[in-house]
């Protein structure tokens, strides 16, 4: 999947960067083509019928207004899509499969980007709001595309629950946000000290019972439909953070209280496997 997503990303940045870099000079031709008009407006202001009739028919004035919104528009939305390129490219990390210290908030905000159509209002859910509390961090020694499909895994299961909320109450379930809540929300807090890095991803959806919590990071376990998931998500995610980083996942959560997924990173994977030694 991360060689699929790095392809695609680098296969759309190349025209993208093309259609991006044109823009500008067409910019300026076409300002210099509106003044030209301008300036043969001001010395010719009677033409002929002909061309009279043929400055009515493309609505002149129009155009003239409308030209540059267009290309400031088209500027704007190549912009975009290099954006949301470069956040695939940097969720992938295909280049970083080895060992290297990362900035892990580029790994959340490019996450965050893949997943902002889930964030979006629906017909039966308000949009979901996201609230960054982001602390200080120092550059983690990690694989960094594997913590960021644990982010997707985690964040995934999140929208799941809020969007659960909804279900219910569709069906005249007392199911409701966590209390004080009137906004599906996700909030993600990271903080470190000098050895470790803390991620949390908090979601004031349904939250879980005991029981499930006990069993959330096991294989194929999962609450979801059928079809609906693997129950694979969050038991990769344990095994990447815990056996591939030396690290700690923990999931707290109560029915009706929402749920709150905590990393722990070592900020050195070599002081993190003196521990083990």
């Amino acid at each position: 999947m991360g060689q699929l997503v790095a392809g695609v990303a680098h296969e759309i940045n190349n025209p993208v960067n093309f259609i991006h870099g044109n823009l500008v000079p067409a910019s300026e031709y076409v300002q210099d083509l509106m003044q030209l008009l301008k300036d043969y407006q001001q010395h010719y202001p009677h033409p002929a019928p002909e061309l009279q009739r043929q400055i009515e028919t493309i609505d002149l004035d129009f155009l003239l207004s409308d030209l540059p919104k267009l290309l400031t528009s088209m500027r704007i939305g190549t912009e975009r899509i290099r954006t949301i390129v470069q956040s695939l490219r940097t969720f992938s990390r295909l280049d970083e499969a080895e060992l290297k210290d990362v900035d892990l908030h580029l790994g959340l905000d490019s996450t965050l980007m893949i997943l902002q159509n889930r964030f979006k209002a629906k017909p039966k859910r308000p949009a979901i709001e996201i609230v960054k509390r982001y602390g200080q961090l120092p550059p983690v020694e990690c694989y960094a595309g594997q913590l960021n499909q644990v982010f997707m895994h985690i964040l995934n299961n999140a929208i799941d629950a809020l969007e659960a909320v909804y279900h219910l109450n569709e069906i005249d379930h007392p199911t409701q946000l966590a209390p004080d809540q009137t906004t599906p929300t996700i909030t993600i807090t990271t903080n470190a000290t000098d050895n470790t890095a803390t991620i949390q991803i908090s979601d004031n959806g349904i939250g879980m019972s005991e029981e499930i919590q006990q069993r959330v990071f096991d294989p194929f376990f999962t609450t979801k439909p059928v079809g609906k998931g693997t129950g694979m998500g969050l038991a990769i995610s344990y095994q990447i953070v815990v056996e591939k980083h030396g690290g700690q996942l923990q999931c707290v959560s109560a029915p009706g209280e929402g749920t709150t997924f905590i990393l722990t990173i070592p900020v050195n994977q070599a002081s993190a496997e003196s521990r083990f030694c």
